[in-house]
């Protein structure tokens, strides 16, 4: 498992419906970041990706998703650096693969 509830369970103090609305919020929200972000890399709009990885970053991180947290944050890091748009396309793949593994998880995990 590439995820983890310790983060929202703490926040949670035993609250269900909280620990589902954060879970849904994610599952609405990240996959269209990630599309939005991959949108903003074939179009070297470092900005765009700049802003992006930037609001995927605390998702992964409440999901206690180390690797893709790291990958979110190289992105953020290179964009805002505005660094050679290769070095990002080289690290997005982690991000992408990593979502996309959490989000379907999440999904059967929780029935939604």
């Amino acid at each position: 498992m590439i995820y983890s509830l310790d983060k929202i369970n703490e926040m949670a103090e035993g609250d269900e419906e909280f620990i589902v609305s954060v879970i849904s919020v994610f599952l609405e929200e990240v996959p269209v970041d990630l599309e939005a972000l991959e949108k903003a890399l074939t179009e070297m709009n470092y900005e765009q990706v700049y802003q992006l990885a930037h609001k995927i970053k605390p998702n992964v991180d409440l999901l206690g998703m180390e690797q893709t947290r790291a990958a979110a944050l190289e992105i953020e890091t290179l964009g805002k650096n505005e660094a050679n748009m290769e070095e990002i396309k080289k690290v997005f793949p982690i991000l992408k693969t990593d979502v996309t593994q959490v989000v379907s998880e999440l999904k059967k995990d929780f029935n939604l």
